[in-house]
């Protein structure tokens, strides 16, 4: 018998997780504090390399929630305490110490494959079951108990039942595949390229403590980040539409060198720097999908929806989600009835949808023509900070209650004071 058909015991968890990046051990975390037992399966080893390097505060509130705050704090990140805005050698610049909701105003810009071992790490340590280079193959719900079928990293198969399932699979979308939930995104496709590179940055027009978006010179849905580390290393990427990255010549890293050099002002903050690392590209990563939860599962972050990464939302969306459904679900393992639309999904959206109309109002210029008008009200740029912080759940922020409506009024504001002056 071949080592792939041999078929392992069957184990039971009160919840089975599927990832284990911040979505996937933050749940972890605050499930195995409410004394349940819980397995997290991740296809991958960690360390492993992701992007969505720059955190959010509100991020800050959701580690604390897990009892990870004290091993975040001093695993030596780098510090961030806002934005930076860059169109044309224009700044804007946003102090997340100055914005409308209250919580945390500091974060950190971190290498995804340190932070999130050491959440993984944390969850663990907290009593979560954690098992690496598990890849999910089935799953059923056909029982009162869903069951899933993994095959493990010596080739044998395996088969777990659980009282309920969280799909923290990111951008794998384990449970969207596997159960025919995925729905297509109404964003525009758009590509990214991106890489590390070695800084050697000396600029005093560039904050470490700020993650830096430049706008391109010439074309207003082009964009660049860089995410500056700790250890004077950074991210870097662009992200454009790939029918215009298809007039760029070369292999990804030849192209995305020529858009950095298009831009002068991200060009002269990068003139020293050693790109040492290979670039990678990928292409229509928005998502959706047509149920986020049902009395068996629930779908945490990037496994639900990614919107864009314009605005480093998708950990702290993951973070929130994994709070949100541990407190529905601990409510249902203990006896209650749990609408998962009411409690869960709807709850989850309408930050997620603040963020959207955010994203939206990017992309079609609106938002770059607020953040780079010259005569900004403080009171309104302390509620839009608050936003670009994460808190985009707080409905005490007219910008939260009404995104839309209110980035409109806005920005007809901005364009016919300018027009006048």
């Amino acid at each position: 018998m071949s080592g792939t058909s041999q078929q392992t015991p069957s184990e039971r968890f009160d919840v089975l997780i599927i990832g284990a990046g911040p979505s996937g051990s933050v749940a972890a975390a605050l499930l195995v504090a409410r004394g349940y037992r819980v397995l997290v399966l991740e296809r991958e080893t960690f360390p492993r390399f992701s992007i969505g390097e720059s955190l959010l505060p509100q991020c800050m509130e959701f580690l604390s929630e897990a009892g990870m705050s004290d091993a975040v704090n001093s695993a030596g990140f780098q510090v961030k305490n806002g934005a930076m805005f860059q169109r044309r050698g224009q700044f804007s610049k946003f102090d997340f110490n100055d914005k409308f909701s209250p919580g945390p105003g500091e974060t950190y810009q971190v290498p995804r494959a340190d932070f999130d071992k050491l959440l993984a790490d944390e969850a663990a340590h907290a009593g979560a079951d954690i098992r690496y280079q598990h890849q999910i193959t089935a799953v059923s719900l056909d029982q009162p108990e869903p069951t899933v079928q993994c095959q493990r990293p010596d080739g044998t198969q395996q088969t777990f039942t659980a009282r309920f399932l969280l799909d923290a699979s990111g951008f794998g979308r384990v449970l969207p595949r596997l159960l025919g939930l995925e729905s297509p995104s109404d964003f525009p496709v758009r590509s990214s390229l991106f890489c590390h590179v070695e800084d050697r940055i000396t600029s005093t027009a560039f904050d470490r403590e700020k993650i830096l978006i430049s706008v391109h010179p010439r074309f207003q849905g082009v964009w660049y980040w860089l995410i500056p580390f700790s250890n004077g290393r950074s991210s870097l990427g662009v992200v454009i539409d790939p029918e215009l990255l298809k007039n760029y010549e070369g292999q990804p890293h030849q192209k995305l060198q020529t858009l950095v050099g298009e831009d002068p002002v991200l060009a002269e903050i990068l003139k020293d720097a050693e790109w040492d690392t290979p670039v990678r590209n990928i292409t229509g990563y928005s998502a959706n999908v047509s149920e986020l939860a049902s009395n068996q599962y629930a779908l945490l972050g990037n496994a639900g929806e990614f919107l864009d990464p314009v605005f480093s939302s998708g950990v702290t969306i993951a973070m929130k989600s994994a709070s949100l459904a541990s407190a529905a679900l601990h409510r249902q393992l203990s006896g209650e009835n749990v609408d998962w639309q009411t409690d869960y999904a709807l709850p989850l959206q309408q930050g997620v949808d603040t963020f959207r109309e955010f994203v939206t109002a990017w992309y079609d210029g609106r938002f770059q023509d607020i953040i780079f008008y010259q005569q900004q009200s403080p009171e309104i740029r302390a509620m839009i900070s608050a936003i670009l912080a994460g808190y985009a759940w707080d409905r005490n922020n007219p910008y939260v209650k009404s995104p839309g409506r209110r980035l409109n009024a806005l920005w007809d504001y901005c364009r016919s004071t300018t027009k006048s002056a």
